[in-house]
């Protein structure tokens, strides 16, 4: 008689398999393709974060991905084979080979994207809106509890639905009761996210929006204003987050991004009464190049225009 094969005793890990089950397969994640795409779920997420930045290395994306050195080599060349990916030799360093999508790679991406919204939305669909902000804040406590990030620490992430409004409206809030500007500086601030959202392209934008236990403290967005230059745009601390050195860190990432995308040169624009966010850009290496009045929101300031030279 075969003996029967164990089953994990910690309830904990019986209850993440569990899940993992159930989930790999809502996701259709268990076949040899994955979003009705010719991939396994691995060469889609090797393509995922090639999409993130225009350059990456085989070694940045095995660090995220936790995958062997070989077995990605000869994953990357199958993408290359079939004219997803293609490899550059670094500026930085020619020894360096870095990978970036082609045309027929970009257009597979955006494919995928679309269908991997559509498909949770379908999983979810169903779902009200305080049980929608019951699963995402259980799924940021998950995510949390098995990286190992502490309670209460401040993380970093990409917007996704939802955030571009709380962004619009914590500018109108905090902007109106702290400076007087009213419904012409909030319609500015849906403009700038509503143009970012219509032409959001991920290899050279970004929004950061930063949270602690599931609630947003912070953003700050990187846009592209010319082909070598780029705009940091709509900073906004929480007023619990002042004086924790969380409006500098947005900047860095900020900063560090554009570099790693290639620009030569990043802007800003803001106004001279803003004190707090001048001395975050001056701390960040930006320096003031020019200002002059401003009245467009209604109320009379002084707009400043500071750079950074990224080369």
């Amino acid at each position: 008689m075969e003996r029967p094969i164990a089953t994990p005793a910690d309830p904990a890990i019986a209850a993440i398999r569990r899940f993992s089950r159930f989930y790999t397969a809502r996701i259709g994640a268990v076949g040899r393709s994955y979003l009705g795409v010719d991939l396994t779920l691995t060469e889609s997420r090797t393509i995922y974060e090639i999409a993130q930045g225009d350059g990456v290395t085989a070694r940045d994306i095995g660090a995220v991905l936790g995958v062997d050195a070989g077995y990605l080599s000869r994953l990357i060349s199958r993408l290359v084979r079939a004219g997803l990916v293609e490899r550059r030799t670094s500026l930085a360093d020619r020894r360096e080979r870095l990978l970036v999508l082609t045309g027929k790679g970009r257009d597979l991406y955006a494919l995928m994207d679309t269908r991997s919204s559509r498909e949770i939305e379908a999983a979810i669909g169903h779902l009200g809106d305080d049980d929608r902000a019951r699963l995402t804040g259980a799924v940021a406590e998950v995510e949390r509890l098995m990286s190992g990030t502490p309670a209460g620490a401040v993380t970093l992430r990409a917007h996704r639905p939802g955030d571009m409004g709380w962004v619009v409206m914590r500018h109108a809030e905090i902007y109106a009761r702290e400076y007087g500007w009213g419904e012409r500086f909030e319609a500015m601030v849906a403009e700038i996210v509503a143009a970012f959202i219509r032409d959001f392209d991920p290899s050279r934008e970004r929004c950061w929006i930063a949270e602690r236990d599931g609630v947003r403290l912070g953003s700050v967005f990187v846009v592209a204003q010319a082909a070598d230059v780029a705009k940091l745009r709509l900073l906004i601390l929480d007023p619990a987050a002042r004086g924790t050195g969380l409006g500098r860190r947005l900047v860095r990432e900020a900063v560090a991004f554009a570099r790693a995308c290639g620009y030569r040169r990043m802007t800003l624009w803001t106004q001279s009464c803003l004190t707090a966010a001048r001395a975050i850009y001056l701390s960040g290496g930006f320096r003031l190049v020019s200002s002059e009045p401003y009245d467009e929101i209604g109320v009379p300031l002084t707009s400043e225009f500071w750079e950074i030279d990224l080369a």
